[in-house]
C-alpha cells in the first residue's frame, strides 16, 4: 500500500499526540502520589562516598548491620558518637547511610540505585520521616513514605530483618505542633510488625523525654538532634535487640 507524504504526516502526528497523551497520564498518575512516595535524588555525592564506605567495609569482612537515615543517623559519624557506635555496633561490621536532611523519597532513591547492592546484612535498622513532616507534608503522607523504604528494602534485602524505630520526638515542650503528628506516624508505624513477620518495631521515644514530656536540651540541644548524651542514650536502648534480631 502507497501511503501519500500527507498520510505520513499524518500518522506520525498521532503517533506523537498519543505518545504525548501517554506521558501526560502517567504524569497525572505521579501527581496523584503523594511526594514522600516517588523517589527523588537530593545529594548524588554521597553515592561516591558511600560506595567508598561500603568498599572498605566489605574488605574487613560481611556487613551485617545498615543503618537507614537523615541527619540523626548521619551523627553517629562524629566524634565520640562514632566511638560509641563502634563500640556498641562494630562486632556487626556496621554501614551507616544516614544524609542530613534526607525524606523517604530520597531514600528510596538511593536504595532504588545501588545503596544496598551487593551486601547481605542480617538486620537494616531504619529512623526516617522527620524532615517529610518538617517540610510540611502530612503524617499521612509521611507514613506512606516510611512504608514504601520498608517495602523497598524488603524488596532488595528479603533476607534481612526490618528494624524500624520510631520518629524520635522533636520540639522542646509537649504542646509542640509537631507531637502530635510524630504520634500519629508512630502509631501507625507501630502496627506494622501486625502484617509483616519482617519488621520489628522499637520505641524509644521516652528514653529521650522527662515524665511532663519536655524535651531536654541536655540531650536534644535544638530540641531535634541528639548530642552526645543522646547518642548514649540510643545506643543502649537499642543494643540489646540489635543483639537479638543478628542471631
Amino acid at each position: 500500500m502507497v501511503v501519500s507524504r500527507f498520510g505520513r504526516v499524518l500518522m506520525c502526528a498521532l503517533a506523537v499526540s498519543a505518545w504525548a497523551g501517554h506521558t501526560r497520564a502517567e504524569d497525572a498518575a505521579a501527581d496523584q502520589k503523594p511526594k514522600s512516595v516517588v523517589p527523588a535524588i537530593k545529594d548524588p555525592h554521597r553515592f561516591v562516598e558511600f560506595a567508598k564506605d561500603k568498599a572498605e567495609l566489605k574488605k574487613k569482612g560481611e556487613i551485617q548491620l545498615v543503618f537507614l537515615g537523615d541527619s540523626i543517623t548521619d551523627g553517629w559519624r562524629g566524634g565520640k558518637q562514632h566511638e560509641i557506635f563502634l563500640k556498641t555496633f562494630g562486632k556487626y561490621n556496621p554501614y551507616n547511610t544516614g544524609i542530613s536532611g534526607d525524606q523517604t523519597q530520597h531514600l528510596l532513591y538511593r536504595i532504588d540505585h545501588g545503596e544496598l547492592d551487593d551486601i547481605h546484612p542480617k538486620v537494616v535498622e531504619i529512623m526516617i520521616g522527620t524532615n517529610n513532616l518538617g517540610n510540611g507534608q502530612s503524617p499521612k503522607d509521611t507514613i506512606e513514605g516510611i512504608k514504601a523504604v520498608v517495602a523497598d528494602v524488603e524488596k532488595k534485602l528479603p533476607e534481612a530483618k526490618v528494624f524500624l524505630l520510631a520518629v524520635f520526638p522533636r520540639g522542646e515542650k509537649a504542646t509542640d505542633g509537631f507531637r502530635p503528628k510524630i504520634k500519629e506516624v508512630n502509631d501507625a508505624l507501630a502496627k506494622l510488625p501486625e502484617t509483616d513477620k519482617h519488621v520489628k518495631f522499637l520505641d524509644i521515644n521516652e528514653k529521650f523525654l522527662e515524665p511532663d514530656g519536655t524535651l531536654p536540651k541536655s540531650i536534644m540541644p535544638d530540641s531535634l538532634h541528639p548530642n552526645l548524651k543522646g547518642y548514649e542514650i540510643w545506643a543502649e536502648a537499642i543494643g540489646p535487640t540489635v543483639d537479638e534480631l543478628e542471631k
